[in-house]
């Protein structure tokens, strides 16, 4: 069963049917709606028309060019406009840019920004604060680890210098040419570029407000953040275990918000949240395990593909048995993931084999890039057979019978769970070795593993937009996000010419390069993928309107109403 909206599908499709060449001349006129804008004093989030939202890990950032994780791009959405934002079908739709222009050879896009675009603080917001915002995520000294966004993804002109230290920021291919327009230059076209302006990463800042900031203090409260978007920050501290939202008066498109304001309570035990639903206290509550045994059939049941790839990373740069092929494929094999779906997550998620997990990117001729689950069965299935074959060759060319790893996890139920079936799992069909559970907060486990502080890690990534380089683009030699530390001279060949090399011109040669950077992935077993994410939520029913997608932010609340 299809669980998910597929984002972008339509509009990706033909965008990589269109001819790439290199970059420079003419005009091809495209144009689209929209902006935001914001207001101060706002009250606090009080009210039957105001959506109280349960997340079950605690915002990591509120600063769009460090933030990192799902939920902190959710929260930073509610408030803040980028040039672009998702109507219901995930489809790129005009925001804080009220039109548009691509130049014929699809290199430089002109932004014409909304008048009635404001800062809550009164402020326009300007094409300046694009600039800014796109300097500051590109510029080493912030550390953003979606700088790449800007280079390798984005093909902004420049973003490589300066994120290398080459060049100053100040170079960058964005240029505030007035006030309202925004122009970008590209080294090569990029055939979901529009798709990425709703990614938070690439949401404007304010200059004068951020460099009036005490240092490192941005994002830290309602004092230090301003709205251009459908709410205002009312609430806030770090690692808060709830916060909340008011609805923003002086947005642009203020009349479409139905709500008063979001109330979020961060709750990690599921049956916690599940009795606070039940109790009217939450009005969306995330459901794992027998819970969703529980209330099949209750119209108030909704299933929604998050489009997150829960995966192993292998720290193959600080583990030397983990250097090991041979091992890796024998961790690959020996773990049950239909059972870990259908036995322990329970809420539809899809037991997977691929490294670009199904359901979020459809190619030139309309078909789901991982739409086989079985390309890769030699590699990749649940096969304890097979894991054993391969732990005897491992065996034998380390030297040894016994290997203890740590098995990192974050502190939410659903993941412990899903932790301690692996182990058992991984125990059982490779005797000899042990996995022990260390559990942390999310935001201590990701810098761990940032850090290359971990072993093995049971981590997830969600698709930033709807291409495979999304995931295939990670495991490109020291990508911040190459978390195992692996490198292929080969594959970094292959996606670069996917990018900026031979297959930009050619959107059926490069969905096939793509299958065969993956199939080196997989082959090497990189990672070991387990499950495909989604999402079974109760909804009261008299909410409606909420916008769920696979892709870049999973819940959307600017239609959302409550009755």
């Amino acid at each position: 069963m299809k669980l998910w909206k597929r984002m972008g599908a339509a509009a990706l499709a033909g965008a990589l049917a269109l001819s790439m060449v290199a970059c420079g001349g003419g005009n091809a006129a495209t144009s689209g709606t929209s902006t935001a804008a914001s207001s101060s004093g706002a009250a606090a989030a009080t009210g039957s028309n105001v959506l109280n939202v349960m997340t079950e890990v605690e915002v990591a950032s509120l600063d769009p060019q460090l933030a990192t994780d799902g939920t902190s791009f959710e929260v930073i959405a509610d408030f803040t406009d980028g040039l672009m934002q998702m109507d219901a079908d995930g489809q790129p739709v005009p925001a804080i840019a009220e039109s548009y222009e691509v130049s014929e050879d699809g290199c430089t896009y002109t932004f014409h920004l909304r008048e009635d675009a404001n800062w809550s603080n009164g402020d326009p917001v300007t094409a300046n604060d694009f600039v800014f915002a796109w300097q500051r995520a590109a510029d080493p000294a912030t550390a953003s680890e979606y700088s790449y966004m800007m280079s390798d993804i984005g093909q902004i002109k420049n973003a490589a210098e300066i994120i290398a230290g080459e060049m100053d920021k100040s170079e960058l291919g964005v240029t505030a040419v007035d006030d309202k327009t925004l122009q970008v230059e590209l080294t090569v076209p990029v055939p979901y570029f529009l798709n990425l302006m709703y990614f938070p990463t690439f949401y404007p800042v304010n200059q004068a407000f951020y460099e009036g900031l005490a240092e490192g203090t941005f994002g830290t409260s309602p004092d230090t953040v301003l709205s251009n978007g459908a709410f205002i920050l009312d609430s806030y501290e770090p690692a808060a275990l709830s916060f909340s939202l008011v609805k923003n008066p002086d947005y642009y498109d203020a009349d479409k918000v139905s709500l008063d304001g979001l109330n979020y309570q961060v709750i990690k035990d599921s049956q916690q949240a599940f009795m606070s639903y039940q109790n009217g206290d939450l009005d969306i509550v995330k459901l794992s395990g027998d819970q969703v045994d529980q209330v099949q059939g209750d119209p108030e049941l909704s299933v929604h593909g998050a489009g997150y790839l829960w995966y192993l990373t292998l720290n193959m740069d600080g583990v030397p048995a983990l250097a090991n092929q041979n091992l890796r494929l024998a961790l690959t094999h020996a773990i049950d993931r239909t059972s870990i779906v259908e036995d322990v997550v329970k809420d539809g998620s899809l037991a997977t084999y691929t490294a670009v997990p199904p359901q979020f990117a459809t190619g030139p001729d309309g078909s789901d890039f991982s739409e086989d689950q079985t390309m890769f069965q030699d590699v990749c299935s649940d096969d304890p057979a097979k894991a054993a074959e391969y732990f005897e060759a491992a065996k034998e060319e380390l030297g040894q019978d016994t290997f203890t790893f740590q098995l990192l996890v974050e502190d939410t139920t659903e993941s412990q769970n899903v932790a301690a079936v692996i182990k058992e799992q991984v125990e059982t069909n490779l005797p000899g070795v042990t996995m022990e559970i260390k559990v942390e907060p999310k935001k201590q486990r990701v810098e761990d593993i940032q850090e290359g502080n971990y072993e093995v890690c049971l981590t997830r990534w969600g698709p930033d937009y709807a291409d495979p380089m999304t995931y295939l683009n990670m495991w490109i030699t020291d990508n911040n996000n190459n978390y195992g530390k692996w490198s292929n001279a080969e594959y970094d060949a292959i996606i670069a010419d996917c990018t900026t090399g031979q297959y930009v011109s050619d959107a059926s040669a490069r969905w096939q390069a793509l299958y065969d950077a993956e199939k080196i992935i997989m082959d090497e077993a990189v990672i070991v993928p387990v499950y495909t994410k989604a999402d079974a939520c109760m909804i009261k029913s008299n909410v409606t309107g909420v916008d769920f997608h696979p892709v870049a932010l999973n819940r959307v609340f600017k239609s959302a109403t409550k009755g």
